[in-house]
């Protein structure tokens, strides 16, 4: 009986998680559309100020790539059964996650540098824009290391297999939206000044 509840409870859960993380995401990418909604309507104010992305969220978006790809490759490799392998892609995206984060603070210091604020008397529009709108997706990524950091402790402790994968696949998606996510920010940035 307890044996039946269990698998029970195990097929609910399984049918019920890719859902759930869609209507997240749903409700993520509606908030992000939001934001960059009101980003183009004040571009038409008379203080809005142009200038260019930092050459460090170049780099990042480079990184947010590959890291895409480094977990593709260890979604594949689990379904081959080789954990070894597995691991090290899934520590590449760690690292490559981590990189893009640090990236991102350097693009900041960037944009400091060049007199670019966020908030206050110096702050423009366009700047508050940017840096609130990066902040928001890094929040995005930091639950994105949180995940990919649950995803490795169970994959240490062996709950990955070709036959049972689905929190390492939950987690690549979320992972995958978050960086489509920043794709989309930096070429809205990069073509809308």
């Amino acid at each position: 009986m307890k044996q039946s509840l269990e698998q029970e409870y195990k097929q609910a859960k399984r049918k019920s998680a890719k859902p759930m993380l869609w209507v997240s995401m749903i409700s993520m990418t509606m908030m992000f559309a939001g934001l960059t909604s009101a980003y183009v309507v004040s571009r038409k104010r008379n203080d809005w100020v142009s200038f260019d992305l930092p050459n460090a969220f170049y780099i990042s978006t480079v990184l947010i790539i590959l890291s895409s790809i480094t977990f593709i490759l260890a979604k594949y490799f689990i379904k081959k059964d080789n954990r070894q392998l597995t691991t090290v892609l899934l520590l590449s995206t760690l690292l490559l996650g981590l990189g893009f984060i640090y990236y991102q603070l350097e693009g900041f210091k960037e944009l400091f540098n060049a007199g670019l604020v966020f908030a206050g008397a110096e702050s423009t529009v366009k700047s508050s824009f940017i840096y609130g709108i990066t902040l928001a997706h890094l929040a995005h990524i930091a639950a994105g290391i949180i995940v990919l950091l649950v995803v490795l402790v169970n994959h240490f402790n062996k709950k990955y297999s070709s036959k049972d994968s689905l929190g390492l696949e939950l987690g690549a998606i979320f992972w995958h939206f978050v960086d489509i996510l920043w794709i989309y920010l930096f070429l809205f940035f990069y073509f809308i000044r």
